[in-house]
């Protein structure tokens, strides 16, 4: 890539995620030959990405490109900001920079990846990085779900961009810490040329409740209940883990945490000290069975009915050691991502099956959410007084309602920019506008595979998924191009083979005439060949069955000395 003239560059900021969609957040400043990324997050796949356990950002701007890429500056530990760093580090060996609860939950991430050093260093809301002549950072405190956020205020030879990060004004905080808003009135003094808004729940009016609420229907829950209670939240929602705990100190009931993810979760805050749980109170799983049922709370992964989550397998009836007694009282404190109503459906169906009593739905008082609302949006804004707004961390329609928000405020609406991944915004001399686009996209991990699983995959996924699979086998006699034997049907998931004999037959009948009908020469390029049986047979099945499934024609070589036995 060609150098450029420091003096005459515009600030280019770039969403390689988390615009147009809910996850896979992250973000680039670029000035010059520098960059500076700020997140690094990753997605769940939808219903239908079938088999791919997550989805991550294309880095492929910035692995194609010969950028001095400063760090990673994250602004919180939820899997939608940290996650894709492990799968990313192998490409780009960059410092890291977060919170001390943030690294705590990366750390534990790259743990199961024993190869990777990262080079992690902590910050604070008190803290100043000077990364570079071009990129200034400093730092305000935020409430979300999930201790130890932070928004960041990116100083640049363009003016100052804000990043809020995700983000709610809870005045009740439970851990006392609210947000910084002498820092944010301050950068708004300063003047920001423009802020990336978590605009998640632009599209509620009102503000966003106060975790502490939570609790509040928590504790009444814990007085009311004669019996065993099971609690699933998301692994990462300290505080509301921690309002369990309390409620369980006061109704003198002990606490058992089930699933991996929340146990570590757990162990790491506990560690760092955001989780204050006394002595005696938690209890190893092997030890519920002799806790009376009466005075015993588990906290599980499975809030959103994520097939292998501890919930999951426990309204299963599949945990090898929590089993769903009759009259037990199941709180899924969480609202649905949008895509896993029906996964959390059938986990509530199957607890009702179990004669568990489950408290789920939102006005049950059990779960509020992380993010701003359309008030506190309007608040962020008055106190940042941006000149362009980029709405993020939303779908479409959250992002166009963050924007409205701002029009009711007297921002004009051509200086808020809705993105889509990959899009360019420049920033120079106190104007923004967008200009053309760099490479961006989702990349698929399958098991170990990161990127291998590509849309051509997925499709025969579906077709598989559909309509099954006819392979058909013919053995051909190389030199001479004539058939030998075949062809030969093998179906799975298409049609069941002893009820459908005839239809196979006919199907053999079909194929031998479209082959007869392929010369010697022909014969002997197997594309052809393969191409011509793909096509009969698909005419052949549709015609009679309606379906499309997949057709895998396979030749088989057969040598001369094979044929006469030698």
């Amino acid at each position: 890539m060609s150098k450029r003239k420091k003096g005459n560059d515009a600030l280019r900021l770039i969403s390689l995620g988390g615009v147009d969609e809910i996850g896979k957040n992250m973000f680039v400043l670029q000035y010059g030959e520098e960059c500076l990324i700020v997140d690094a997050g990753l997605k769940f796949p939808d219903e239908s990405m079938l088999g791919v356990d997550i989805v991550i950002p294309d880095i492929s701007y910035l692995t194609t490109n010969n950028f001095n890429i400063l760090g990673v500056m994250l602004t919180h530990g939820h899997e939608d900001h940290i996650g894709a760093l492990p799968y990313i580090l192998d490409d780009l060996d960059l410092p890291i920079f977060g919170t001390r609860l943030t690294l705590g939950l990366l750390e534990a991430k790259l743990r199961e990846h024993p190869d990777m050093r990262p080079r992690l260093t902590e910050v604070n809301p008190d803290k100043v990085l000077n990364l570079s002549d071009n990129f200034k950072l400093s730092f305000f405190r935020t409430n979300h779900s999930i201790p130890d956020s932070v928004g960041v205020a990116i100083e640049t030879p363009a003016g100052l961009i804000v990043y809020t990060g995700d983000f709610k004004f809870d005045q009740t905080p439970v851990d006392g810490r609210i947000t910084d808003y002498h820092k944010l009135a301050e950068l708004g003094r300063k003047g920001v040329v423009a802020a990336l808004i978590d605009s998640t729940n632009a599209d509620r009016p009102g503000y966003t409740l106060s975790e502490k609420e939570v609790g509040k229907s928590i504790n009444e829950i814990f007085r009311l209940s004669q019996s065993r209670i099971i609690l699933a939240t998301f692994a990462s929602n300290i505080h509301r883990i921690q309002q369990v705990v309390n409620a369980a100190v006061r109704y003198e009931r002990k606490v058992c945490v089930v699933g991996r993810s929340i146990v570590n979760s757990v162990e790491i805050a506990t560690e760092l000290g955001y989780l204050k749980i006394p002595d005696g109170v938690m209890i190893e799983l092997d030890k519920v069975k002799e806790t009376k049922p009466e005075k015993m709370v588990l906290i599980t992964t499975g809030s959103q009915g994520e097939p292998m989550s501890a919930l999951t397998r426990i309204s299963q009836s599949e945990h090898r050691q929590v089993e769903v007694q009759p009259g037990d009282t199941v709180i899924i404190a969480a609202n649905p991502i949008p895509g896993n109503e029906k996964l959390v459906a059938r986990t509530v169906n199957n607890l009702f099956q179990l004669k568990a009593d489950v408290i789920y739905r939102p006005v049950s008082g059990v779960h509020v959410s992380g993010h701003a609302s359309e008030e506190e949006i309007k608040l962020m804004l008055n106190l940042l007084r941006p000149k362009y707004l980029i709405p993020v961390h939303g779908e479409f329609r959250q992002m166009v309602a963050c924007s409205k928000i701002a029009q009711k405020l007297g921002m004009p609406e051509d200086n808020v920019f809705l993105v889509k991944p990959g899009q360019v915004m420049e920033f120079s001399e106190g104007q923004g506008r967008i200009n053309g686009s760099v490479p961006a996209g989702r990349i698929l991990v399958d098991g170990f595979g990161v990127g291998d699983v590509g849309e051509v995959v997925i499709r025969d996924r579906h077709i598989l998924s559909e309509d099954g699979i006819v392979v058909i086998v013919l053995a051909v006699d190389p030199e001479k191009g004539t058939l030998l034997a075949g062809p030969e049907i093998v179906t799975r998931g298409f049609v069941y083979v002893r009820e459908s004999i005839d239809l196979l037959d006919n199907a053999k009948e079909s194929l031998m005439r479209a082959i007869s009908r392929i010369n010697g020469v022909e014969m002997q390029e197997w594309n052809k060949v393969k191409s011509r049986i793909r096509d009969a047979a698909s005419s052949f099945f549709y015609e009679h069955t309606g379906r499309r499934p997949m057709i895998m024609p396979i030749i088989i070589d057969v040598p001369p000395k094979e044929k006469s036995g030698q």
